[in-house]
């Protein structure tokens, strides 16, 4: 499935100095080039996309700052589709033949032809790329290029949060840029949903709202396909009260999947939708996890091989539902199924993930079959923060998920099989902002295109000329220090079992309640005041300090992370200035390092305030006033620090809230109803709001413990007669 390799470390494209993501499976290169500083004149043989098409070439020259002096004749951009024209020497797809495009550029003339509409414009994405960077030059070459896989999907998961319709134009025009043709909308409650209107939140996505988004995408020959989990993963419908009656052993997790009324529940969703995407050939029917198919015992006894049936008949049904209303089903063929399993499936089911415990039995299978598959990788698994994009030791993956991409799009089980198409999966569970996948994305452009023909390297130097614009400098390592630096904070908290939700309703098939977890950090302990020896004497403090030792590790490397997070601050305020393109993903990502930032102090904080706790104590009894002016340093530190949390997550918010509406808002007088997965204990689903990205912090309850303190502070002035100040939250 792939495209040639690339000769020594760099494209031909790239060494030149030329960007193009993803990069061309051909190109023929000569010496020399030609002006546009006379702009160009647009000529198109009967092009049925004209006008889209000259607006995009308009909107590249605007961008890439091409002027037309009167004195300099234009080059001439010519436009055309015709079926045929482009011939591959390599046997593809068929379905990939019409996205082939061949670009000539030659002194005072472009041409660009397509094999059909989809191939004109990814041709006319290369143009603008070859643009980038405010050339005035562009090579003499001639670049036939076509992708390897049919589809390129990109996962846009909006579980916990709604991003709003300009973000989302916004994105598709991004990811048309990169030649993604598909875009997976798991809309959960983010969907209005006319027949069981309860389902979509306040603010949810209207039918019309929806078919305008479809509309806009397709013009960009891009397919919104609707992602409906259902029957596992549920709790956005089955936290309803009118759906109680449907939960599967009475967990909200899962509808009873042999109920006639859970199914006609869920075809009933997979309709709204469909109506709300016109012109889409796809449908993703989220199967995944679904661990205890069959568990309520309601038709028959539970067991695997029943467990296994039970998917396999839902599977099949949604199949044909969708099939009737001109649906192709991709689906996660994965637990309860065992690989024998697969032979009762509908051979047309796309299998998205190849899931079975023998991936190998399942293939060959699927192979006999005729079924087809996707390159499944994922942008994020459980990162906080930020993903795991790079190499980084006890990370998982450990190689980073740049290389399981590329991995999974040249030799991934998929390849193995009959592939369609690449699946980017970029999960809403940890709460990461949409912007922190866009690196992710490229490198699944590149494997969904031409995988293989850059190096890792290149595909990331390729993504962000591209992204930011080429004056940016070091972005590199500005995405490596977050990288780093989310790591540092993920790993700061003690795991203890939450107070704060009950247990999980079970895991995998088990059927018993599994403890969850919450993440804080235990304070410095607070003194205490002990009666001074012989009458008259002041009054001692006894510390016995504890949170220097307990987290020794931890502030240990505090210190190197804290000179990092300033090198990272710097790279991107410099980088807001000189990137021309998506300023505002650099601005996310200030926020996510100001965030690190905070959490670092933090830390290093506490351990200042037991600093001068362990001060107090030792100038107590003889020095009382001394004791008190160090109990009075300990105060303030921890109100700096509160105060500062307070600061960073408000901007941080302000930030977030330019891209997304507020999470879990009310709208017209409409409350969200929040209530957590009795399985899943996704960290953006603890908290109504985007508190989710501080709750640890809060956990440890600093302005109270600060409270105690003070009263401390009151209490050992009253006992040894010294007058006390107690500094405000923000001195």
């Amino acid at each position: 499935m792939s495209g040639e390799p690339a000769r020594g470390f760099a494209t031909e494209l790239r060494a030149r100095g030329y960007a193009v993501l993803p990069a061309p499976q051909r190109v023929c290169l000569e010496t020399g080039s030609t002006s546009l500083r006379g702009g160009w004149e647009l000529v198109d043989d009967g092009v049925r996309d004209a006008a889209l098409l000259a607006g995009l070439l308009e909107g590249a020259g605007d961008r890439h700052g091409v002027a037309a002096p009167p004195d300099v004749a234009p080059v001439e951009i010519a436009l055309s589709v015709r079926e045929g024209a482009v011939a591959l020497e390599k046997k593809v797809d068929p379905l990939c033949v019409p996205q082939a495009y061949r670009l000539t550029i030659a002194p005072g003339r472009v041409e660009i032809v397509g094999n059909g509409d989809a191939g004109l414009y990814y041709g006319v994405q290369t143009l603008a790329q070859l643009l980038s960077g405010n050339r005035m030059a562009l090579p003499i070459v001639e670049i036939v290029d076509w992708p390897a896989y049919p589809l390129r999907i990109v996962h846009w998961d909006t579980k916990h949060h709604q991003d709003r319709l300009e973000t989302l134009r916004r994105f598709v025009d991004q990811l048309g840029a990169f030649k993604i043709n598909a875009i997976a909308f798991e809309l959960d409650d983010k969907f209005e949903y006319p027949s069981h209107p309860v389902i979509g939140a306040p603010g949810a996505f209207t039918t019309e709202e929806m078919a305008d988004l479809t509309r806009y995408a397709l013009a960009r020959h891009i397919q919104i396909i609707p992602n409906i989990q259902a029957p596992a993963h549920m709790a956005y419908v089955l936290k309803h009260e009118e759906f109680a009656h449907l939960r599967c052993d009475g967990s909200n997790y899962l509808a009873c999947m042999e109920d006639p009324e859970a199914v006609r529940l869920i075809f009933d969703m997979y309709d709204d939708v469909i109506a709300a995407t016109p012109g889409v050939d796809y449908f993703l029917v989220s199967t995944d996890e679904i661990y205890y198919a069959g568990i309520c015992e309601k038709y028959r006894p539970y067991n695997p091989e029943n467990r296994a049936k039970i998917w396999c008949e839902f599977a099949n049904k949604a199949a044909a539902h969708l099939g009737g209303r001109g649906r192709r089903a991709i689906m996660w063929i994965e637990f309860p199924l065992r690989a024998g399993d697969v032979r009762s499936l509908d051979e047309d089911i796309i299998d998205g993930v190849i899931g079975t415990d023998d991936c190998d039995e399942q293939i060959r299978i699927e192979r006999e079959k005729g079924m087809r598959q996707l390159c499944y990788a994922s942008m994020q698994g459980m990162e906080q923060y930020y993903p795991n994009y790079f190499p980084m030791p006890g990370t998982s993956p450990e190689r980073g998920r740049l290389a399981d991409a590329r991995e999974q799009t040249l030799q991934g089980k998929a390849t193995r099989g009959d592939p369609i198409g690449i699946f980017s999966a970029a999960w809403d569970d940890s709460g990461l902002h949409n912007e922190t996948f866009w690196l992710g994305w490229g490198a699944m452009a590149q494997g969904g295109w031409s995988p293989g023909r850059t190096t890792i390297e290149q595909n990331v130097a390729d993504f962000m000329d591209l992204f930011y614009g080429p004056d940016v400098l070091e972005m590199v390592e500005a995405h490596r220090g977050l990288q780093a630096g989310a790591r540092f904070c993920e790993g700061l908290w003690d795991r203890v079992v939450s107070t704060e939700r009950p247990p999980a309703y079970g895991y995998s098939e088990k059927k018993y309640p599994f403890p969850r977890y919450d993440e804080l950090l235990f304070p410095p302990p607070l003194p205490s005041i002990a009666s001074g020896e012989g009458e008259g004497a002041s009054p001692s403090l006894d510390y016995a300090p504890e949170f220097r030792s307990r987290y020794e590790r931890q502030l240990a490397a505090a210190e190197d992370q804290l000179i990092e997070n300033d090198r990272l601050l710097v790279r991107l305020q410099a980088n807001l200035a000189r990137a021309t393109r998506n300023r505002y993903n650099i601005e996310v990502l200030l926020s996510l390092a100001a965030l690190q930032r905070h959490t670092i102090e933090m830390v290093l904080a506490l351990a200042r305030v037991e600093d001068a706790l362990v001060d107090a104590a030792s100038h107590a009894p003889a020095e009382p006033a001394r004791a008190i002016n160090a109990l009075n340093r300990a105060h303030g530190e921890a109100g700096r620090v509160i105060a500062d949390l307070h600061d960073t997550f408000e901007r941080l918010k302000s930030v977030w809230e330019v891209s997304r509406f507020e999470k879990c808002r009310s709208v017209d007088g409409r409350d969200f109803l929040h209530v957590m997965d009795d399985v899943k204990d996704h960290i953006a689903d603890r908290r109504a709001d985007l508190t989710y990205l501080i709750m640890a912090e809060r956990r440890i309850d600093l302005p109270g413990w600060r409270d105690r303190l003070g009263r401390l502070i009151e209490e050992y002035g009253r006992a040894t007669g010294v007058s006390v100040k107690i500094e405000s939250p923000h001195e």
